[in-house]
């Protein structure tokens, strides 16, 4: 037979989705993949069923409903304060990966280069490889998962077309602070590179942290794109709701990409995803309350146990540090963990291109039925040991 494609040679499956299954098969407590056990919104839940029998049905807009987008943009604007026109600056997606694969594949030609930090959510150096550009992975230091601004600029010094950022961030939970997204912006001005930012968890940032949109920093409206969805705030995951927004000539090259890759995002949800869209202040806020005390359920419990780990600034991950167990394939150790202790994790080397190996990832996106049970089943995790 013919070959395949070299470019995806090197790919896995990805390890997240893997870890759900592996869940599946021991019945072990899914805190691997980040969905959560509760339920959206009713407000958008029953809007839904409205248009399960009223429509829209068919294709919508190609780049997205007119009215999805724009309640998009007076979102956008109410939390960042700056405006924007949802006919040129504005593409919906199928959830923020497709936004990402979108957004990499109009910016790089290939021989690009693209600088991702490490650790990273699984997707983007594959996006990278799939737009034939190459992933220059800059590290964020554990535990605190800081980056050296020399170490960055060296990255920056190899002709970078763009940085992606993802912030809040996947896995770590770290909130770059506005002087970190400031060396950031003054390092893209300088060697002329965009900066790509994963903003999906916007509203899961626990105090005293902030979160800063990178495209308000000066001389930086033009130079971001935005990758974005409404799958964590509004705990719709499977409704794939994404979008990208940005200066008129990138977002007129992603709505084409995003033509040929998907076509449109399914029209009924982006109708009823409306109402969420138009939620006061009020929601955002019970969000943060609501994800707090998940966080420090959770965090309690692990620290309770005499677990490590860092805790997150942000989203709703933490990165545990199992090297007490003498963990040398934190693979193995995560089905391990699945088999045997009843909760499934991400090995935390999924998500670094450094050769570290003593971390897991877990999630808290949970009730608090759930995560009781996972504490408890984590407590005898040294029984073993």
């Amino acid at each position: 037979m013919a070959e395949l494609s070299k470019r995806t040679s090197v790919f896995t499956d990805s390890v997240i989705r893997r870890m759900t299954r592996v869940a599946n098969k021991y019945g072990a407590i899914n805190l691997s993949q980040g969905f959560p056990d509760f339920d959206p919104p009713a407000e958008i839940t029953k809007r839904l069923a409205e248009v399960a029998s009223k429509g829209p049905h068919q294709y919508a807009l190609t780049w997205g409903a007119q009215n999805f987008r724009e309640a998009l943009a007076r979102k956008h604007e109410r939390f960042s304060g700056q405006s924007v026109d949802p006919d040129k600056e504005i593409v919906v997606t199928c959830g923020s990966t497709e936004a990402m694969m979108s957004v990499v594949m109009s910016v790089a030609n290939p021989g690009d280069k693209i600088i991702v930090f490490s650790p990273f959510y699984e997707n983007y150096g594959a996006d990278a490889i799939l737009s034939g550009a190459e992933p220059i992975y800059v590290p964020l230091n554990p535990p605190e998962f800081t980056f050296d601004p020399v170490v960055l600029e060296a990255a920056f010094k190899q002709g970078v077309k763009a940085i992606i950022v993802c912030n809040p961030s996947n896995p770590s939970g770290k909130v770059f602070s506005y002087e970190e997204l400031s060396q950031i912006a003054e390092l893209a001005k300088r060697y002329d590179a965009y900066v790509i930012t994963d903003e999906v968890y916007e509203h899961i940032v626990y105090e005293p942290y902030k979160h800063t949109y990178t495209s308000t920093l000066p001389g930086m409206k033009e130079r971001t794109i935005i990758c974005n969805s409404l799958s964590k705030t509004y705990s719709i995951t499977g409704w794939r709701l994404g979008y990208v927004i940005g200066n008129e000539d990138v977002i007129d090259r992603v709505k084409k990409v995003h033509d040929f890759l998907t076509v449109g995002a399914a029209a009924p949800l982006m109708e009823a995803a409306v109402a969420g869209l138009e939620f006061g202040d009020e929601y955002y806020e019970e969000l943060r309350a609501k994800y707090t005390h998940m966080r420090d359920l959770f965090l309690g419990g692990l620290r309770d146990i005499g677990i490590k780990f860092t805790e997150p600034q942000g989203a709703y991950y933490v990165m545990v540090d199992v090297s007490e167990f003498g963990v040398t394939d934190d693979t193995q150790f995560s089905e391990w963990m699945a088999e045997h202790i009843g909760v499934a994790p991400v090995p935390g080397s999924s998500f670094f291109k450094e050769n570290i190996q003593n971390y897991v990832r877990l999630h808290f996106a949970k009730s608090d039925d759930t995560l009781n049970e996972a504490i408890e089943r984590l407590s005898h995790l040294r029984d073993y040991f």
